[in-house]
């Protein structure tokens, strides 16, 4: 797994698999791509005023919703 240099990382991912890298590598793009389209496409995410709803079941919902479509759009 290649991460950025942030310590949290170091106590989850295993050391075998993780391998830290610059930003400037490229090699984290694809997963940076990824949480700018779910912080674009669920608005939930990013601010309590649109969309916001007080039932986790909802937010848990939605994300599945844009997984599951996000995934499809991809083959």
């Amino acid at each position: 797994m290649y991460t950025d240099f942030l310590a949290s990382y170091r106590g989850v991912i295993p050391r075998a698999r993780h391998r830290p890298v610059g930003k400037d590598t490229g090699l984290t793009a694809h997963i940076e791509r990824f949480w700018l389209t779910l912080r674009q496409r669920c608005a939930r995410l990013v601010r309590k005023t649109l969309t916001f709803s007080k039932c986790p079941r909802n937010h848990l919902g939605a994300l599945w919703y844009f997984i599951r479509l996000y995934n499809e759009s991809r083959h």
